[in-house]
């Protein structure tokens, strides 16, 4: 049986699913620095904070994404589409 790690940094989870989906639409991971782009931490406080649905769109490297709550999607055509 395996715990939790403590002290686990939940911004570390939002990381590795925007580099998946950034990978899935086509982007490799040293086309860009995330961290350029985005405050992960700051996203990560402001989608959890929220009592309301919050989306946050931002443009990685040039694919368009929104952030929410429950996940990373792609943009296309100014909707959402989720990668598989």
């Amino acid at each position: 049986m395996s715990s939790a790690p403590t002290g686990h940094d939940p911004s570390i989870d939002l990381v590795v699913e925007l580099v998946e989906t950034l990978e899935a639409a086509g982007l490799d991971r040293d086309e860009y620095r995330l961290y350029d782009y985005v405050d992960v931490e700051a996203l990560e406080q402001l989608l959890t904070g929220s009592n309301s649905d919050v989306e946050v769109r931002v443009t990685i490297a040039g694919v368009r994404i929104a952030v929410t709550s429950t996940g990373v999607d792609v943009l296309q055509d100014g909707s959402a589409s989720t990668l598989e």
